[in-house]
C-alpha cells in the first residue's frame, strides 16, 4: 500500500508463492494494479523449496529480460527473498547452482534481500551470494510480518530513487529489531 502511494519511478511486480513447489501469482503487473494479498492467494504449506523457486524465479525474469526489446527492459531489478522457515524440499537447484545464478545477476546490476524467520538469515544469505548487509530476520508473527513489509519499503524506494541501498537496508533492520 504504501508503495502504491509513490510516485516515483514505475515499479512491476512478480510474486512467487512456494512450500514444496513454486507458484507464479504476479507476473510484472503494474503495482498500481496488484490486489492486497489474501487467505485465497496465500496458504502456507509444509515444506520450504527455496532454492527451487529462487532459481525458477531468476531464470523466468532472466528470460524475459534477454528476449524483451532494449527499451521493455526494466533500469533495475530487485529480487526480495521473504521466507518463514529453513530450505528442505528443493530437488532442481543446489546451493551452489544459486549462488552461481544470483552472482551472475548481480554482475548485470540486480539487487537481492534476503529476509526470513526461523532461521539465521544472514547466514543462509551468505550460502547463497548475497551479502550479509542485504539480510535481516524477522519475526514470524502478525506484528512481524508488518513490520517486514514496513521495513522492506525503505530499500524498494532507495531503488526506485536512486538513493543509497546501503541506509536504506540499514533503515530496515532497525524497523524489524524493534519487533524482537
Amino acid at each position: 500500500a504504501q508503495q502504491k502511494k509513490e510516485q516515483a519511478g514505475e515499479v512491476l511486480v512478480s510474486t512467487y508463492l512456494f512450500a514444496d513447489s513454486a507458484e507464479l501469482l504476479h507476473d510484472r503487473i503494474p503495482i498500481a494494479e496488484i490486489p492486497e494479498m489474501t487467505d485465497q492467494e496465500y496458504r502456507v504449506g509444509g515444506c520450504t523449496a527455496l532454492l527451487d523457486c529462487v532459481g525458477e524465479a531468476i531464470e523466468h525474469i532472466a528470460s524475459i529480460h534477454k528476449y524483451a526489446r532494449k527499451e521493455d527492459v526494466p533500469a533495475h531489478t530487485m529480487f526480495i527473498i521473504t521466507t518463514d522457515g529453513m530450505e528442505n524440499a528443493s530437488r532442481k537447484f543446489s546451493y551452489r547452482e544459486i549462488k552461481k545464478l544470483i552472482s551472475k545477476q548481480k554482475e548485470l546490476g540486480w539487487e537481492f534481500i534476503f529476509v526470513g524467520a526461523n532461521i539465521d538469515a544472514p547466514e543462509f544469505a551468505k550460502q547463497i551470494g548475497i551479502g550479509r548487509e542485504r539480510a535481516a530476520n524477522y519475526s514470524a508473527s502478525s506484528r512481524g510480518t508488518q513490520s517486514l513489509f514496513r521495513a522492506i519499503s525503505a530499500p524498494i524506494m532507495a531503488m526506485r530513487t536512486g538513493t543509497s541501498m546501503d541506509a536504506a537496508m540499514a533503515c530496515a533492520e532497525e524497523t524489524l529489531a524493534e519487533e524482537d
